[in-house]
């Protein structure tokens, strides 16, 4: 895992800094394990992790006028100079606007600002410490930092309403760690904080003005290319070799290093799991060597990319899939790899795996990951993040009321229709009325309308195609694991829900469909920042595009209009590749992947079955008063008997299992320096109670 961690304190020689280290309040000199200083006093800031050297850059303006940029990152040296003379007076927004993948932390004086970005993939977390602020990239170090105990109100919050940014908040797992919501920067002004958003506010409250649908997707395209071109222009990393990457030459069958445990190598990305990772497998293949020179437009100069197509043979059901593949990857650019795998591949089926930085239900899947990514490039594109920044949620049929355009509810409404025959003459009444009051309901009531579903435990919900449409207009809904909770439990996060509203909120011009696409998206790629952890293979880097800061406003620019059509997001990837240079797609090509990797969850579920009894036989979450046992198990074994149980709530259970008892047999700290810190934490000495909470983070 990598991080960066920094702190600010309310007076100049209260922290010094240096090879020492920090001085806390106890009068014990800390500093981050493994960790490199950026600079020094008084608000020292240190890199932590395997960084490569290209992923680290520091420039001064002057002795006082200094930024860090971690990741990877488009702007040259003499942009960021340029960027810290803007910082000086409070712009933010310019920070987040290079293309890219990157976290930035200037420093005027003694004010410091860290910039997180839109989608959540790059969070930013602060807690008090030592009568300032510290703040990092990861929750964790900074939980040990304070020794912090669990807050099980925010675990009872991730299984409840998961997608409910009033019932989170600001919270963490860890008591007095406060995460910054996406789209803000943390401001420190000598140890003081303010969260303060970068994004007009104007986009959230009202209509954003009618955009031409072709500009919209030439938007996407230019800020795609560009994403993918940030990534093929940093100096290409060797595996093993973290003194000076240089240039890597291009692969091929013999250049794999079998079964040492390392990537290929060079550029990679997937060409299975949908139309975004093929459609950045084409970017990126015609991009190297020649930028600029696009697939089908060059003479074929640069390096051939490693596509990846995964093959489930214990689900099957994916032959026109690998044939797609195949036919992209007959292009001469591309060295096509397919990743066998059995059941030891399905979800569920490894459950061990390194402590992440917070729990996510892509824990059950990370060994599923680790296995195609393991044959995979050092630096290989993947497609998350694209249906959450391209497709529309459901909701947003509910904007489309409020701008009065009923016309384009009609397309999707008649898809809708012809998921659903047998209630197909009365779909359209009931999209149409649920969106319409979805559309004449105050932000405030849809929370208090939450809260009270928790307490009441009224989880039943319409089935298939409509009724999932139906039950996500709505401003909030419970998640799927909130019905195996227990009353306390339920009980505390509706107190949770009805304490936010006495809190500032949207204003009643919020737009719902706008609202709950930013959550879905939040939540996406926080569960990817954990399966990044979770799945890592040495020496790779995981790159998300459509995650990056002007691909999300790239995508935040496409018509509502545009957005509802079925199909929309293969259309627009399609367009994308077309103003390319890409052409001649197979017959199928955007072809949704969603049963599949159902089909995989439910066998790698009644594989695991008799393991998952076990885990639940006395788990931390019945100790922590989230759940009985007994409950969960009656569930495990009815979901693997093929009862129609919501799979994604199940997986939320078991990964906040997993979480919590990988919390618990850790040992050690992030941080050095006292013999207190550095004391050995016995394993499985302390469970999370409800009350005391516990001191499982540290």
């Amino acid at each position: 895992m990598r991080w960066l961690v920094g702190w600010s304190s309310t007076t100049a020689g209260h922290a010094h800094a240096g090879s020492a280290g920090a001085t806390g309040p106890d009068g014990e000199t800390l500093h981050p394990v493994g960790s490199q200083l950026l600079w020094g006093d008084p608000d020292p800031l240190w890199a932590v992790g395997d960084w490569r050297p290209d992923e680290v850059r520091v420039v001064k303006a002057d002795a006082q006028t200094r930024i860090a940029v971690l990741g990877t990152c488009a702007a040259t040296d003499e942009q960021l100079r340029v960027a810290l003379f803007a910082a000086r007076g409070g712009a933010l927004r310019h920070l987040t606007a290079w293309a890219g993948s990157y976290t930035a932390v200037v420093q005027v004086g003694r004010r410091v600002m860290v910039a997180g970005d839109l989608a959540g993939a790059r969070p930013v977390f602060h807690t008090p410490w030592a009568g300032g602020t510290a703040y990092a990239t990861a929750a964790l170090p900074l939980a040990d930092l304070i020794e912090a105990h669990l807050d099980i109100g925010h675990l009872a919050a991730l299984l409840a309403a998961p997608d409910v940014p009033e019932a989170l908040h600001d919270s963490t797992p860890y008591l007095g760690v406060h995460r910054i919501p996406p789209g803000h920067a943390l401001i420190l002004r000598a140890g003081a904080r303010e969260i303060a958003g970068y994004e007009p506010v104007a986009s959230l409250a009202v209509a954003a003005p009618a955009a031409d649908a072709t500009s919209a997707v030439d938007g996407v395209r230019d800020a795609l290319v560009e994403a993918v071109r940030a990534r093929l222009a940093a100096p290409r990393h060797v595996p093993g070799n973290d003194i000076d990457p240089g240039p890597v030459p291009g692969m091929g069958p013999a250049e794999r290093r079998a079964g040492r445990g390392m990537p290929v190598a060079g550029i990679g990305a997937d060409l299975s799991g949908g139309p975004a990772s093929g459609t950045l497998a084409l970017l990126a293949a015609g991009l190297p060597g020649m930028p600029g020179t696009l697939l089908g437009h060059g003479t074929g100069a640069g390096e051939r990319l490693l596509a990846v197509t995964f093959n489930d043979l214990a689900v099957g059901g994916r032959e026109a899939e690998l044939q797609r593949a195949g036919t992209i990857a007959a292009n001469p650019r591309l060295h096509h790899v397919v990743v066998a795998a059995g059941e030891e591949a399905l979800p569920y089926a490894d459950l061990d795996g390194p402590l992440t930085d917070e729990p996510g239900p892509s824990l059950i899947t990370a060994a599923r990951h680790r296995a195609r990514l393991a044959s995979g490039s050092a630096d290989h594109f993947t497609g998350y993040g694209a249906r959450q920044v391209l497709d529309a949620h459901p909701a947003r049929l509910a904007d489309l009321l409020m701008d009065r355009k009923r016309r384009h509810l009609l397309r999707p409404v008649a898809a809708l229709s012809k998921a659903d025959d047998s209630v197909s003459m009365m779909v359209p009444a009931r999209v149409y009325g649920a969106a319409r009051r979805l559309a004449r309901t105050p932000y405030r009531a849809g929370v208090d309308g939450l809260a009270d579903r928790l307490l009441r435990r009224r989880f039943d919900e319409p089935g298939g195609a409509v009724g999932a449409s139906l039950a996500a207009l709505t401003w909030a809904r419970p998640g799927p694991a909130a019905r195996w909770l227990t009353g306390e439990a339920l009980a505390e996060v509706s107190v949770r829900l009805q304490n936010a509203t006495t809190r500032p909120g949207p204003g009643p011009g919020q737009r719902p469909g706008d609202f709950r696409a930013r959550a879905a998206l939040a939540r996406h790629a926080a569960d990817l920042r954990v399966l990044e952890q979770a799945a890592e293979v040495r020496f790779q880097r995981l790159h998300a595009p459509f995650l990056d800061n002007q691909v999300v406003r790239a995508c935040r620019a496409l018509p509502e209009a545009l957005r509802v059509r079925p199909g929309a997001r293969a259309d627009i990837l399609r367009a994308v590749l077309e103003g390319a240079g890409v052409a001649d797609l197979p017959d199928g090509w955007g072809a949704p992947s969603h049963a599949t990797n159902a089909t995989a969850a439910r066998k790698g579920l009644r594989v695991a079955a008799l393991d998952l009894m076990t885990l639940f036989d006395t788990p931390l979450l019945a100790d922590a008063g989230l759940v009985e046992a007994r409950v969960v198990r009656k569930a495990l074994r009815a979901a693997a008997d093929g009862e129609p149980l919501p799979l994604d709530g199940l997986a939320d259970l078991v990964s906040l299992e997993l979480w919590l008892r990988r919390l618990l047999s850790r040992r050690g700290t992030c941080w050095t320096g006292t013999p207190a810190r550095q004391r050995a934490v016995p394993t499985g000495s302390v469970v999370p109670q409800r009350g005391a909470l516990g001191t499982a983070a540290h």
